[in-house]
């Protein structure tokens, strides 16, 4: 009687098992799936991230070359035109004031506020360059001097070059703040540390592209 009990209850426990051991491998099929999902989240967050990133330095090395044509344009414009001395005194100070605030190449340090004070200094210099080049109206001389006409053309193409890299970083930048802000990636996002990016925001003005006029 005890012998064919034991089979019996074998055959339960076998069946008991078999109930639990099959939500569990669901669960851990689940888990799995939603694990793989959060890794790819991950590294498109990364790699979206990365591509902004890499065009900020793009928008900072256009912004350099302006900066570094500054003073080969004072120089020429002191040489004809020596006693514009404020004038020329503005564009030096805000060119100093310009090349302070830089941002490392890092999503982290790419802050709106970040991205907000820099552009205030650029915009700064842009004030005093136009400036310096509406006074050069007045000296018919200067505006046919050969270096004074090849730092015209140089600037023209940096201001392009400006516009263009800043509208290149502002899609890629607007891209990975929309795709991080999107639910579920959000989740992810969080869980990493990842924020938005800072984008350049237009000011009074801005709607027409800065002009280089002699």
């Amino acid at each position: 009687m005890n012998y064919k009990q034991l089979p019996e209850n074998g055959t339960k426990k076998s069946s008991t098992m078999k109930k639990l051991l099959i939500p569990i491998i669901i669960i851990g099929i689940l888990a799995f799936a939603l694990f793989r999902w959060g890794i790819g989240v991950n590294n498109e967050i990364i790699e979206k991230e990365g591509v902004a990133v890499a065009q900020w330095a793009n928008v900072e090395s256009s912004y350099q070359r302006r900066a570094d044509l500054i003073p080969n344009l004072v120089a020429t414009v002191k040489g004809y035109a020596d006693h514009e001395k404020s004038t020329l005194e503005a564009v030096i100070k805000a060119r100093a004031e310009a090349t302070k605030p830089t941002i490392n190449v890092d999503a982290s340090a790419i802050s709106p506020e970040n991205i907000a004070q820099f552009q205030k200094a650029q915009q700064g210099l842009s004030g005093a360059l136009s400036r310096l080049l509406v006074s050069v109206e007045r000296y018919p001389d200067l505006k046919a001097d050969k270096s004074f006409l090849e730092l015209q053309s140089q600037l023209e193409g940096t201001e392009n070059r400006i516009n263009v890299e800043r509208n290149r970083f502002n899609n890629l930048a607007g891209a990975y703040n929309i795709f991080i802000a999107k639910f579920p990636t959000s989740y992810v996002a969080n869980y990493i540390n990842k924020g938005a990016l800072g984008l350049f925001k237009s000011s009074p003005g801005s709607e027409n592209a800065p002009k280089v006029q002699f």
